[in-house]
């Protein structure tokens, strides 16, 4: 049935596409924590720049595909809002990088790993929770998964109290302390990002369910 499934214009480039924007997603966290980890080279902006278009052009892709398509195999609100929730993700880690390539200096020593941890392990379920979407996997998977990366941003807004609280003892310059607690929330909003992407799945299977 797969050539009839074609012949309405219903087959698998949308679940290809959503795919395609969550590992980009991923992609970008990757470069994220490579620009955390240099200690010697200038890092450079243009791969989040390029990561953040890629991701817009798939974004615009979706878009146009939903505009041609007479069947789509989730309804097109559905599809339009994880696409528009999985491009967040990169256009907010290209935000952070923005911001700690201008401030070298003040971010020199600051650790970032701990959140950068939880980060990775939330756009890793994101990537599993997309390619559940075309196996129409068991909604009691879905649901774990989704609750795990609450429990993730739970852990990340645990974090960002402990590591404000080292901030405020007065030890630090001021204007180390502004540029790290900005950071740090950036950081937590991209772990959000994650989230907000898992619930639009997990609606999206209870709605099929």
């Amino acid at each position: 049935m797969r050539w009839f499934r074609k012949l309405l214009g219903y087959d698998d480039k949308f679940f290809d596409l959503l795919e395609a924007s969550a590992a980009q997603a991923q992609s970008s966290v990757t470069l994220l924590v490579a620009l955390l980890g240099q200690s010697h080279e200038a890092p450079q902006l243009d791969a989040f720049v390029q990561s953040r278009r890629s991701e817009k052009l798939i974004n615009e892709e979706i878009t146009e595909q939903l505009c041609k398509t007479f069947v789509t195999p989730l309804e097109r609100e559905d599809i339009e809002a994880l696409s528009t929730a999985l491009y967040r993700i990169p256009k907010t880690i290209e935000k952070f990088s923005q911001k700690y390539i201008v401030c070298p200096d003040q971010v020199h020593g600051v650790d970032f790993s701990r959140q950068v941890q939880l980060l990775e392990q939330s756009v890793v379920t994101v990537m599993a929770m997309v390619k559940t979407l075309r196996r129409h996997a068991n909604i009691e998977q879905v649901k774990a998964q989704n609750k795990r990366l609450h429990q993730l941003e739970g852990e990340a807004d645990k974090l960002i109290l402990e590591l404000f609280k080292t901030l405020y003892t007065g030890k630090h310059d001021p204007l180390r302390v502004i540029v790290s607690m900005d950071l740090y929330e950036t950081l937590e909003e991209i772990i959000d990002r994650c989230r907000d992407a898992g619930n639009v799945i997990f609606q999206i299977v209870l709605k099929y369910s």
